[in-house]
Formats: C-alpha cells, sequence, structure tokens
C-alpha cells in the first residue's frame, strides 16, 4: 500500500507571517492538530509544520500574548516528510523514528500535496500493525515524562 491510497489530499495550509488565531480557527474548522507551513499559497513549499502542542507550548506557556504572534514564532521548522508514492511501512518506520503523528506528503518538488495521520494509518491497516505504531510512540511519550 502506498502513502497516497490513505493521505488527506491538498490539506489546509498555512504562512509563516499568519497569526495564532488564524492557525487555530484553522485546526478547529478542519478538525486537526497539525497545518504544513508553506513559502505561500500558490507556491506550496513545505517550510515547517505547526501543531496545537506548538501554539500551547511555545505560546501560551511561554506567556506570549497568542493574538501578537505569528506561526513563524512558534513553529517546527525541522520538518520530515514522505512521498506519495512512498510505501506505507516505510512511512510507518520513519513517524515511529522520528516520534511524529502527523506526517506531511510532499511531490518531488517538495510542495505539499497531503498529509498522512497515525489515524489515518489505524483506519487503513490491520489491527496488529496499527496497535504497534500506537504503542511504540506511546512508549515513548511515556518515556519523555519521566525524564
Amino acid at each position: 500500500m502506498q502513502v497516497q491510497e490513505i493521505m488527506t489530499s491538498d490539506p489546509c495550509c498555512c504562512t509563516p507571517e499568519m497569526d495564532l488565531q488564524q492557525v487555530a480557527k484553522m485546526m478547529m474548522r478542519y478538525n486537526c492538530g497539525a497545518i504544513p507551513v508553506v513559502d505561500s499559497e500558490r507556491g506550496r513549499h513545505l517550510m515547517g509544520i505547526i501543531t496545537d502542542r506548538d501554539i500551547t507550548c511555545r505560546a501560551v506557556a511561554d506567556g506570549r500574548i497568542p493574538f501578537a504572534a505569528t506561526v513563524a514564532d512558534c513553529m517546527t521548522r525541522q520538518v520530515y516528510s514522505v512521498t506519495p508514492d512512498m510505501d506505507l511501512e516505510e512511512c510507518i518506520r520513519m513517524m515511529e523514528e522520528h516520534h511524529v503523528r502527523r506526517m506531511p506528503v510532499c511531490d518531488g518538488g517538495g510542495c505539499c500535496c497531503g498529509m498522512v495521520a497515525q489515524a489515518d494509518i489505524a483506519r487503513a491497516t490491520p489491527e496488529q500493525m496499527a496497535g504497534e505504531m500506537i504503542k511504540e510512540m506511546s512508549q515513548r511519550d511515556q518515556s519523555e515524562m519521566i525524564h
């Protein structure tokens, strides 16, 4: 199975200069916890990702005024991505290796064309495979809390 078979195509994206309130509203509207950050709506070259956790930890917890902060202030710049034709098992391995629950999908030119999330994988794979992935991520999350 390939990533393109289960990914969300043409995901909503944001740009670095957008304010956090705009992005939070996008997350509510599209019921998602992560939005790819792109250079422009037209070009869609992947620059990073912003998650609900980024907003919480890098803006609210740091005492920033969320209405005055931008995506660039809080986004994760080191972002990993997969391609639409990548084998799903390789995508899962990358998600586990990099400890991410959501992975942008980029075309050959580095433009964001999709998103694949743990939930997509859970719906599309046998229970055992999905369970192992969730278990792996949960163990990692638990060990981070201890340290």
